[in-house]
């Protein structure tokens, strides 16, 4: 509770900011504040709590989650300061501070809530602010574009979800989601026409916001018209907070009912993982190869929703942790890439190989992470996930993610390709001192955790 009280006090400190004139300090504030609020967070670990009448749950599963959102909008903090370092920029550097503390403080709630209207809350604040970001460059067509797609479609997703939130709550009388999940194993036998409607509603809703097939059509322009560092955090933080919330809310509610949504469910994630991988071949824009990247990693964390019978929360966090530091990476070379070539082209890393060795490297370890090779994080979180699918009877899912990886191996590979075969730019290409530390402190994760994957299999 605490971390989203004095998260929220980031934020109001970020508008206050600009009135007192202390856009110089703000961001070192921002971080040395995040920082201390992380080591809070970590002492609500084993001492479940709930707060607002029940509104708000403190658990080792929120704890876990909101830890590595914490270190997610660290990481960006870090790389805003670069990033916004431009004349017209800096003179809104406080708002936009201040609306991505917000959006943490969405996340937050995401993670943590034990109401619908809590759920409902933390959605819309999170995704009001990243409209408000993903257009924040408003004399670029593409940005404008971004936000004015983004903000039409999350609306429409929203109004399913409060549709579904209100025909459930018409049908059980409480928004208490542990409430609902009684109601449903007292009438698992003989749900309500209107329960089942509502929690299609619901999932429909929950599988646009984690750009899932057939609702992920936002996601590559989104992805390419925002910012390069907004469309960081909304494959990082935007992402992983959907699915723990989406998680959370068929765990607990729907876990009785899922031989109705099993069907959808699984035709989701097929075509999830189909259309993720496949039309990735064919992007030669880096941001929209990315885009769609995520959208077949969605597919594969989909896997743990479907097989919620076995213990698949530590899996999907284990998953989210290497799918963030290796995205991070990514993306805090790909800003260094390109403002020096001033293309977010995958020809702008041609030859990045010799121009700066040390860059091409990380980039190689980052995709290859994405790639789900050993001994990075991101195989063991395929793995372990993929395991759990499959002891739960999903043998078929887990052939077709496993031909699916396969494939992203080859777009993944025109990266490292163009990095180590083609003819160098003639750009200098030199990171600063923060994105070096970034990239490598996230490497280096993505490394410790793929050697010792133990320590997050049995953290949940």
């Amino acid at each position: 509770m605490n971390t989203l009280i004095y998260t929220a006090c980031l934020g109001l400190f970020g508008l206050l900011a600009e009135i007192f004139n202390f856009r110089k300090y703000l961001i070192p504030i921002l971080v040395l504040g995040l920082a201390i609020i992380f080591s809070l967070n970590l002492q609500t670990w084993n001492h479940p709590q709930t707060h607002f009448n029940g509104m708000l749950t403190d658990s080792n599963f929120s704890t876990a989650f909101s830890g590595l959102a914490l270190f997610i909008m660290l990481v960006i903090l870090i790389l805003s300061t670069d990033f916004y370092s431009s004349t017209d920029d800096e003179k809104h550097i406080s708002d936009y501070m201040a609306i991505l503390m917000f959006t943490l403080c969405g996340a937050l709630m995401m993670f943590s809530y034990a109401n619908m209207a809590m759920l409902f809350l933390g959605i819309e604040t999170l995704s009001i602010s990243l409209y408000v970001m993903a257009g924040s460059r408003r004399f670029e067509v593409k940005s404008n574009e971004a936000g004015f797609k983004y903000f039409l479609m999350g609306s429409f997703a929203s109004a399913f979800l409060l549709f579904g939130i209100a025909l459930i709550f018409g049908v059980t009388g409480t928004f208490s989601i542990d409430g609902i999940g009684a109601y449903m194993r007292m009438h698992a036998d003989s749900l309500d026409p209107r329960f089942i409607v509502g929690m299609l509603l619901m999932v429909f809703a929950m599988l646009f916001k984690v750009s899932a097939a057939p609702f992920h059509f936002w996601s590559p322009d989104v992805y390419e018209g925002a910012p390069t560092l907004i469309t960081a955090l909304m494959s990082t933080l935007v992402k992983i907070a959907a699915f723990a919330a989406f998680y959370k809310l068929v765990s607990v509610c729907f876990v009785f009912a899922m031989g109705k949504a099993e069907l959808i469910l699984t035709f989701s994630c097929a075509a999830t993982l189909l259309i993720g991988n496949l039309v990735a071949l064919v992007q030669d824009n880096f941001k929209r190869l990315l885009a769609y990247s995520g959208i077949s990693h969605a597919g594969y964390m989909m896997l743990a929703i479907l097989s919620l019978q076995g213990s698949t929360d530590s899996a999907l966090f284990l998953y989210s942790v290497g799918y963030a530091v290796a995205s991070l990476a990514a993306f805090a070379i790909a800003i260094t890439v390109f403002k020096a070539t001033d293309t977010e082209s995958i020809s702008g890393f041609n030859g990045l190989g010799k121009k700066n060795p040390f860059l091409a490297a990380c980039l190689t370890m980052a995709m290859l992470s994405l790639a789900g090779i050993p001994p990075f994080a991101g195989f063991f979180g395929k793995y372990f996930i993929f395991s759990e699918a499959f002891r739960n009877g999903y043998e078929q899912m887990v052939f077709l993610a496993i031909i699916s990886s396969i494939i992203g191996v080859f777009y993944y590979m025109k990266v490292i390709v163009a990095m180590y075969s083609k003819p160098a730019n003639e750009f200098e290409i030199k990171p600063t001192f923060s994105y070096q530390m970034v990239i490598v402190v996230c490497l280096i994760l993505s490394l410790v955790l793929g050697l010792y994957p133990g320590v997050f299999t049995k953290l949940l």
